[in-house]
């Protein structure tokens, strides 16, 4: 599949409301009526089971195009924010559509427990935080949550390979994700975040890891999932190194028939060399910035009344 076809665009709003359309909710409240009401008759049965099978939303309708508007291999809008927050060494605030993650860098630097340092190469520490509005569900998610625990343990699998951890022996490199907005691909967003914030932080990297998210519909292969693809789609995660072509994730919690799998595994290395160019050029843009806030630095020396006073007395 040539790249050409991977596209990156903002889905259009539309008549959209959380996802589903006006009339869509209108044959969901039919649905609701029919099925409280005693059914007696087969017309009743077929009444109810064709307003259930139009009351669900279509994931990819006869035009080849998504709910949200994207064909099939389009790409949701990416957004990069390399700017500094707070007090950590490297930070990136990345959006993959409606999704949102922020991660904060510090390190590396010493381990708070030494009992948790290795002798021979640093520690990679990943804490989530979900924030209680990232979703619809309104539900606060603690540190020892399954799904967290998971998601954290996959985020520090995928980079033990890419960070040279070797060069910090006896260290700590603390990653923290902060998940603000929620809408499907949440750990690609994790990843192609925390690979900005690794290298705003000055980690040495093996190379860039991208990461992006797939799935089959029936037998067509849909790229960048949203959250409601993923709840009815078979799909998984390909994190890769564009670079060395190396794959670092593949991870699956659905079953997916293995024909199929070669072909959206394909596509999603095939994506990540996309992906790879809108964080490469976001890391370029913000390494000019810096050199260009250097040199003007250097131009215009900032006056020290303490070192003139010096001067004047020799």
């Amino acid at each position: 599949m040539e790249s050409s076809t991977l596209t990156l665009r903002s889905p259009p709003i539309g008549d959209l409301k959380n996802g589903i359309s006006i009339s869509r909710l209108f044959a969901l409240s039919c649905f609701k009526l029919a099925v409280a009401a005693p059914v007696r008759t087969c017309a009743d049965l077929l009444f109810v089971h064709h307003v259930s099978q139009s009351s669900r939303l279509e994931i990819l309708n006869d035009g080849g195009f998504r709910s949200d508007g994207r064909k099939q291999y389009e790409l949701r809008d990416i957004t990069i924010d390399l700017s500094q927050q707070g007090t950590a060494d490297g930070s990136a605030i990345i959006t993959h559509g409606l999704t949102q993650v922020m991660i904060s860098v510090f390190g590396p630097r010493e381990a708070k427990m030494r009992s948790q340092t290795l002798h021979d190469r640093a520690v990679l520490n990943v804490e989530i935080n979900v924030a209680p509005f990232s979703t619809g569900e309104r539900r606060k998610r603690s540190r020892a949550d399954r799904r967290i625990l998971e998601l954290a343990a996959a985020i520090e699998s995928t980079f033990e390979p890419v960070v040279q951890t070797s060069l910090y022996p006896r260290s700590q490199i603390d990653i923290y994700v902060q998940v603000l907005q929620q809408d499907g691909g949440l750990l690609q967003a994790c990843i192609n975040a925390t690979t900005l914030a690794l290298i705003t932080a000055g980690v040495p990297l093996v190379d860039f890891v991208c990461a992006v998210s797939g799935g089959v519909h029936s037998t067509e292969p849909l790229l960048d999932l949203t959250t409601l693809e993923e709840n009815d789609l078979p799909n998984l995660t390909v994190a890769v190194m564009p670079r060395t072509r190396k794959v670092t994730l593949v991870t699956m919690e659905t079953r997916l028939h293995v024909d199929r799998f070669r072909d959206i595994f394909e596509l999603a290395c095939e994506a990540g060399q996309t992906i790879h160019k809108e964080m490469k050029r976001a890391v370029k843009d913000r390494t000019v910035a810096l050199v260009n806030a250097m040199d003007a630095g250097a131009k215009h020396p900032v006056a020290d009344p303490d070192r003139d006073a010096m001067m004047e007395d020799r």
